[in-house]
């Protein structure tokens, strides 16, 4: 079996810096668990949760194109639009025919989305200062 040629010819990193990897990826991925199990309990799957979320927090507006919930989501486009049509029928969400291009949509909010948005999100807080502790004392 022929390796990579991109693999180094040798290790440039320490035992250190592999422990600090390795704990890295274990607290965010003991965060993404959490979250996960939190979001199942409210009734919504993680990338629902994410995409409320994004929604919220899309900066200096309200709204997301689909193509831009697609990036924030690391998602192809199709499967975004799938995900759309998922919460929209939840009534979490809805779209909203874009001003500038009617043939775009623009993603929006519902009181039912937001509302349970601010649950989940509130639901994260003590695991999010959990995390940002580790990382500001990565030494623990």
């Amino acid at each position: 079996m022929q390796m990579s040629s991109s693999r180094p010819e040798r290790a440039s990193l320490n035992k250190n810096d592999y422990e600090q990897l390795s704990s890295f990826r274990f607290q965010l991925r003991k965060f993404l668990r959490n979250s996960e199990d939190i979001c199942r309990a409210n009734g919504v799957t993680p990338l629902q949760y994410q995409l409320l979320l994004h929604l919220m927090g899309a900066p200096e507006r309200d709204w997301l194109s689909v193509a831009e919930l697609a990036e924030r989501l690391q998602a192809k486009h199709h499967g975004v639009v799938a995900l759309v049509d998922r919460c929209e029928k939840l009534g979490l969400i809805e779209r909203r025919p874009m001003q500038e291009d009617r043939r775009k949509v623009a993603i929006h909010l519902l009181p039912e989305g937001l509302r349970l948005l601010g649950r989940i999100a509130e639901l994260h807080q003590k695991e999010l200062q959990l995390l940002r502790e580790v990382f500001e004392h990565p030494a623990r």
